[in-house]
């Protein structure tokens, strides 16, 4: 089974510019300080791009992550972590989004930006 399947992530809400993503917090992706891993916010982030581009083109699409860049502004914990992502710009060869996540109190915990290149 694919790396991402094993996250449980949906989609929540689907916009013009992107979409919503839920992640629900399970234990395993929770680190020794009791808050989400770093790690596994930034694939939130990734995914959450990934699906803004496949609700653009409107069908799976075939790329890959050439950038990605987190900053964390807070620790996530609770029940679940809300990403918004806003495709920025969908060009012939890069797909640029913009992605906030938020924790379980509604709060901005991190920011990216994440760059995918159509294959």
């Amino acid at each position: 089974m694919p790396f991402e399947n094993h996250l449980k992530l949906y989609v929540a809400e689907r916009h013009s510019d992107g979409v919503t993503v839920h992640f629900p917090l399970a234990p395993e992706f929770i680190n020794s300080q009791g808050v989400l891993h770093g790690g596994i916010t930034a694939t939130i982030a990734d995914e959450a791009a990934w699906h803004a581009i496949e609700n653009h083109f409107g069908k799976p699409t075939n790329c890959t992550t050439t950038e990605l860049k987190v900053n964390y502004l807070r620790p996530i914990m609770g029940e679940k972590a809300v990403a918004r992502a806003y495709l920025v710009r969908a060009g012939k060869t890069l797909c640029v989004s913009r992605v906030d996540i938020l924790d379980d109190a509604n709060q901005l915990a991190a920011i990216a930006i994440v760059t995918y290149m159509l294959l």
